[in-house]
């Protein structure tokens, strides 16, 4: 009978570090599409899960650093949600592609519009970005996920090197070796460059047949032209006879 209730006790405790555990491993957390390559661009997907059983989430805030501006941030439409973009002047401006860039995006906003992440289930939210810096290993974006009964959560506590994963980390994205071409993006990068590359060999194709044609065309004038200038002459050689003809007659 004792060993019983120390079983029972057993799986209890068991149980309840189960359900403890659970919501800490579920947070608000943030993966790239392919690899996020220091120096380049990349699509990065917001992964929000719903940690409530009786409340759905209706908003989404992401912090973008500020130690480490991104010039580009560009996010997807989501069906049913609105987005709101907010900007900040950079005490330090940036020099991108030979142009100077004054102020960055500090904050993207997701808010329920017709739709909502309900109990059980999980939103992205994906983002175009670049260019990532080349002096950091990771960028930390600071989270606040709001539920439908005014509930906040705030993942806005960093990672400590060597140490353990605080109750509600930040979403970090970790950075891959730079690139030789600098675009990163890994796959879909690589796709967009064959695309261009197949543009680029349809140009010069269609410029070809237009060169061709042309020089058809002027090969067609050309002909017309000496055949017209032979039958003119011709004509005068006919006439040429004739009058030579009378002339012997007379």
């Amino acid at each position: 009978m004792r060993v019983s209730r120390i079983a029972i006790a057993t799986g209890v405790a068991a149980s309840t570090v189960l359900l403890l555990a659970g919501p800490a491993a579920a947070h608000v957390s943030v993966q790239p599409q392919g690899e996020a390559a220091k120096g380049g661009y990349a699509t990065l997907n917001f992964k929000v899960p719903n940690e409530r059983d009786q409340a759905s989430t209706v908003k989404l805030e992401v912090n973008f650093p500020a130690d480490h501006p991104l010039s580009s941030v560009t996010p997807e439409a989501v069906p049913g949600w609105k987005i709101d973009i907010t900007k900040g002047k950079l005490d330090k401006p940036l020099e991108v592609h030979g142009k100077k860039i004054t102020e960055a995006v500090s904050k993207v906003t997701w808010t329920a519009d017709g739709s909502k992440i309900a109990p059980g289930y999980f939103q992205q939210f994906p983002v175009s970005v670049g260019q990532l810096p080349e002096d950091a290993d990771q960028l930390v974006f600071k989270a606040i996920q709001t539920y439908d009964n005014k509930e906040v959560v705030r993942w806005i506590e960093e990672p400590t090197a060597g140490g353990d994963e605080p109750d509600s980390p930040a979403p970090v994205l970790k950075l891959s070796a730079a690139s030789e071409d600098h675009h990163g993006g890994g796959a879909a990068a690589k796709a967009g460059e064959d695309d261009h590359k197949a543009d680029d060999k349809a140009a010069s194709a269609e410029g070809d047949k237009k060169e061709t044609h042309a020089a058809s065309s002027s090969s067609d004038t050309t002909a017309r032209t000496l055949g017209i200038i032979g039958i003119l002459i011709g004509v005068a050689g006919v006439a040429f006879g004739v009058l030579a003809g009378r002339r012997r007659n007379a």
